[in-house]
């Protein structure tokens, strides 16, 4: 007997949604050159609850039919043309002005982030194909307007759908466009020296358990918050939590992160609970059980001991919905 699907999220119970941009045919739109979609499953049913998307198609958005000529990146790959090789046209300078004016737009658009589709010539971000003189590709470039995106939001997650196929990348994807989306609760809730220690007192764990180097770093950055005029830290201080966010979590990372917590649990536990807590800690470094394990198991005892409420608010124990299970297989 096949198991029953699970139910999806109540979106009435989400919460505010946060917007995240997408290469359109990736939700299922037929917009594709050969009038196709490429429907992305985790996109769609397991992210999307949870974000209001922003679509793009740049080939159809600069006026191409559906469908159409297929196109291809030519020439340098540092600065390649975007051609229709089959009637030569070059549609290089269309796609980069309109790429200006719609990333105009999109800064007004409050996301936090974006998911590019995989090798196409205008929204690809890794390894797309550029034609040298002699017809033979080499993987070394990135569309037009996907260069163009991180160019000028060079702070923002991005990430190609089919990289969000590998548990890791998907985990560290989704946790930081949830970091952005508090930081822009910071921003416009409270955008005073004082909101930004509050944000990174929460938000010290997850960066640890992703570079201790840039949790060293920003929090002497925000220990003189006062000093530096509000623009330039708010600038400097968000560049580069998302530059150590970027760097993936690892077992002995998280490993170190668990440790932090059970020193604050260790007047409440017993000799037996602490056995436990350690065994599961190091089976995880080890490989032998998945993140979920000596996380509940951390998560149980917090709950049910007097610690403090910094501990209560790091984002580290609830990064994201955990209805997506991220952390089951990570």
């Amino acid at each position: 007997m096949s198991p029953k699907p699970k139910p999806a999220p109540d979106p009435a119970h989400l919460g505010p949604r946060l917007r995240l941009g997408v290469s359109r045919c990736l939700l299922g739109d037929e917009v594709r050159y050969d009038g196709q979609h490429k429907r992305d499953e985790f996109l769609v049913d397991v992210l999307g609850p949870y974000v209001e998307w922003v679509p793009v198609c740049p080939e159809v958005e600069i006026g191409l039919p559906i469908p159409r000529e297929s196109l291809r990146l030519v020439g340098d790959p540092a600065a390649p043309r975007l051609v229709a090789p089959r009637s030569g046209v070059d549609h290089t300078e269309r796609m980069r002005a309109w790429a200006a004016a719609r990333l105009d737009g999109l800064a007004a658009e409050d996301l936090v982030g974006f998911v590019f589709k995989k090798d196409s010539p205008s929204s690809g971000l890794f390894r797309v194909k550029v034609y040298g003189e002699k017809g033979m590709p080499v993987r070394t470039g990135s569309g037009l307007f996907a260069r163009a995106f991180t160019e000028r939001f060079p702070d923002l997650p991005v990430e190609e759908e089919g990289r969000l196929h590998d548990w890791r990348l998907r985990e560290n994807f989704v946790e930081r466009i949830f970091v952005v989306a508090r930081w822009q609760g910071l921003l416009r809730d409270n955008p005073t020296p004082a909101g930004l220690v509050a944000f990174h007192a929460a938000i010290k764990l997850t960066l640890l358990a992703h570079s201790p180097a840039h949790y060293t770093e920003l929090g002497r950055l925000v220990a003189g918050a006062g000093r530096t005029p509000w623009p330039e830290l708010v600038a400097r201080y968000f560049g580069r939590l998302m530059d150590g966010l970027k760097a993936l979590a690892t077992p002995r990372k998280h490993a170190n992160v668990f440790h932090h917590l059970m020193g604050f649990l260790k007047d409440h536990l017993d000799a037996g609970d602490k056995a436990e807590l350690l065994a599961a800690v190091q089976e995880y470094r080890d490989g032998l059980v998945p993140h979920i394990v000596p996380f509940t198991l951390v998560r149980h005892h917090l709950a049910r001991h007097p610690v403090g409420d910094w501990v209560r608010r790091q984002t580290y124990l609830n990064p994201y919905p955990k209805e997506m299970m991220l952390r089951n297989h990570v």
